[in-house]
């Protein structure tokens, strides 16, 4: 029988809040971060219905992705979360060649480094690149054109107060041992990587080995189910590598925190969110039993 004092320390490990009945060793998980929740939803909510849907969850933080392209209702949203006691913890930075260069970015990319500028808080810039940056491009010119527009999108973070952190969508760029060369290549310690399970399909042979080398620059880990070969979005809990995933991050020392997804444009995101957060429950049980 794990021991009350262990299973706290177990949990403060997870980054999760919780309460525990110490005779059935039951977790109930009182916060983590919803992501990919603007945009993926079938009821389409407004910033308002958004707002109290997390209200009625309970959740205290969330990270705010693009949406439907664009930012226009950014600052209402921002207000709204200020207002209701909700931290925005990160927005989604989508660089496109064909659309974003060094010193000029995008008319939605404009616009969301404006709306950032008034806004109540500094959240972290997750920031992710499309494949066609790396076309026709060699390994060292490829780590070199990241680092030279990371460096101008870190000078316009900085402007605002924000920091950026590398996000691993999918491609070139997605591969975390490129992410890896990136950032010892930058040397810039304020950086960070989000690591993402629904982007990390081909990452999964060795995965204690991907797991020891990312962990020291982690800033975030969102969950999501993992069987190999896909779906890409899988409620955790279904999949077969998840568990074993959390394991190897948490043995290597990462304590936290952690986001799980809506990213289902089908489906009412409220579902989403409950079905994953059930999910979650059961991988805890499982990650407490001796």
């Amino acid at each position: 029988m794990i021991q009350l004092k262990n299973l706290k320390v177990l949990l403060f490990i997870l980054g999760v809040s919780f309460s525990v009945n110490s005779q059935e060793n039951v977790i109930k998980i009182n916060e983590v971060t919803p992501w990919c929740i603007i945009g993926f939803d079938s009821k389409d909510r407004t910033p308002a219905q958004r707002i109290e849907m997390l209200k009625q969850f309970g959740f205290k933080k969330y990270g705010y992705n693009r949406g439907k392209a664009d930012f226009s209702s950014m600052t209402e949203e921002f207000k709204l979360a200020k207002q209701n006691n909700i931290e925005i913890t990160s927005v989604f930075l989508w660089l496109n060649a064909q659309r974003d260069t060094i010193g000029k970015l995008s008319e939605a990319n404009t616009l969301l480094f404006n709306q950032l500028k008034k806004a109540p808080f500094k959240p972290a810039i997750w920031v992710s690149f499309s494949e066609n940056f790396f076309e026709g491009l060699n390994q060292n010119q490829s780590i070199n054109r990241a680092v030279a527009m990371l460096q101008y999108i870190k000078g316009e973070a900085n402007k605002l107060g924000c920091k950026i952190a590398l996000y691993n969508h999918g491609g070139w760029f997605g591969n975390p041992t490129n992410l890896l060369e990136i950032l010892n290549t930058l040397n810039d310690k304020s950086v960070t990587l989000v690591y993402n399970f629904h982007h990390a399909h081909h990452h999964l042979t060795n995965f204690n080995d991907t797991a020891k080398n990312i962990t020291p620059y982690l800033s975030y880990v969102n969950l999501n189910g993992v069987k190999k070969g896909g779906p890409k979005i899988l409620t955790i809990g279904q999949g077969d590598y998840e568990l074993s995933m959390i394991k190897a991050l948490i043995n290597e020392g990462y304590q936290g925190p952690w986001g799980i997804l809506g990213h289902i444009k089908t489906e009412d995101v409220e579902q989403v969110l409950k079905r994953n957060l059930e999910g979650l429950k059961q991988i805890n049980q499982q990650l407490i039993k001796p």
